[in-house]
């Protein structure tokens, strides 16, 4: 059987059309989500239901024909498998008991203890890689260090992370101390989702953006070089994309730094600007605007279109900047589809 394309993609071949998926592909803008996600009774219910998860990630399959699958979970249920208490307010998003003191990291859950808590995501990883159709890469994910750390400092999301800001610079020890513990998680808990059926693991850093000179270094490359050198000895010739969101100049040669296959960029960057400095460190993933899959028109065919053409002399994975949002179009989903797969 000829390799799937994104597996192809990730070890540096040049394809001439890009293999796609897209981040928050089973969500909200869907209708057979929504009636999923009610079947379920709220969202917690539903990533951990294996059968349930398995069937929202398996819509966009049916309905698209994405080259990839990405497994539905949160990047907040690894915080949770480790203590602290986790609950979504309805229309406001995450809320998480607050990690902010040593002695709150060093009552956290030994990691060893974190398999119980999340075996259904295991589950339903091992449902979608018999469910998926063969020519379907199955993703799996979770949320890098920083990123993981703001919300349980914090509590929630915020749009500067400032509590783990002044933590990291109030008690750098126990910040570290907090990192370290969930780098260590991560290993874990991808290596399970691989051993299940995943057949690349990604690495979201959503917020890496606000770390500056050496604490991006530190918090954000540092991290991801450790998690993946892990995975990699664990198990060899396993693919991983990472995605250090609004890094800017920091793409350039991130995915080498790491160790990762591919980076994944966000639409904070043009395209041709990261065909010029990244593209040439290997395998890059994105990048237009989750805008154009609300407004559609000329303006969605022409931006996918610009996109394409960008990449198109290196290797490519195409996909949003960042996650699709609740309002988009289905119809411009396709659109997008269409529009790649003819360009």
């Amino acid at each position: 059987m000829t390799e799937k394309t994104i597996l192809r993609a990730l070890k540096g071949e040049i394809l001439p059309t890009p293999p796609i998926w897209m981040m928050r592909q089973a969500g909200r803008y869907l209708p057979e989500y929504r009636a999923t996600r009610a079947q379920a009774g709220d969202f917690l219910s539903l990533c951990y239901n294996p059968d349930l998860a398995a069937e929202v990630t398996l819509q966009p399959i049916r309905r698209y024909g994405f080259d990839a699958a990405i497994l539905f979970a949160d990047i907040l249920l690894l915080p949770q498998a480790l203590g602290p208490k986790l609950w979504f307010v309805e229309g406001e998003g995450p809320r998480m008991e607050t990690t902010t003191t040593m002695a709150q990291v060093q009552a956290l859950k030994p990691i060893e203890a974190i398999h119980d808590t999340l075996s259904p995501v295991y589950e339903t990883v091992k449902i979608l890689a018999r469910e998926l159709p063969k020519e379907t890469t199955l993703i799996g994910f979770a949320g890098a260090p920083w990123t993981v750390a703001t919300y349980m400092i914090a509590g929630r999301g915020s749009k500067n992370q400032g509590a783990a800001h002044v933590l990291k610079a109030s008690d750098r020890a126990a910040f570290v101390a907090l990192i370290d513990i969930i780098t260590d998680a991560t290993v874990l808990y991808l290596s399970e989702q691989v051993k299940a059926g995943a057949e690349v693991v990604k690495l979201f850093d959503s917020w890496a953006g606000s770390l500056k000179g050496a604490d991006f270094t530190d918090f954000a490359l540092k991290p991801a070089a450790k998690i993946i050198a892990a995975l990699k000895t664990l198990h060899p010739g396993l693919p991983v994309i990472a995605f250090p969101r609004e890094a800017g100049e920091g793409y350039v040669g991130f995915a080498k730094a790491v160790g990762a296959d591919c980076v994944a960029i966000d639409n904070s960057v043009t395209p041709e600007w990261a065909a010029e400095h990244v593209q040439p460190g290997g395998c890059v993933q994105g990048n237009l605007s989750p805008v154009h899959m609300v407004t559609g028109g000329d303006d969605l065919v022409r931006e996918t279109r610009r996109v394409v053409d960008a990449f198109r002399k290196g290797p490519h994975i195409f996909n949003l900047g960042h996650g699709i949002t609740p309002d988009a179009d289905p119809d411009n989903v396709q659109r997008m589809i269409d529009t790649v797969r003819s360009a």
